[in-house]
């Protein structure tokens, strides 16, 4: 399992995930970029700050 906590990348955010891989986090992690924070795609940084910040769980 992976944990990634969007308030690591965008400070203030309370959004978490715990998924059994990072493509799961990052179609979670997308849908909430859309409609919580207005990104309709992830920029490529972006997606190598989730990626850094995905953790595992256990």
């Amino acid at each position: 399992m992976k944990s990634f906590a969007c308030g690591d990348v965008v400070p203030g955010c309370d959004a978490k995930w715990v998924c059994s891989s990072d493509d799961e986090i990052l179609v979670n992690v997308a849908a909430h970029a859309a409609s919580a924070h207005g990104l309709v795609e992830l920029p490529a940084g972006v997606v190598q700050a989730v990626h850094k910040a995905i953790v595992p769980v256990g």
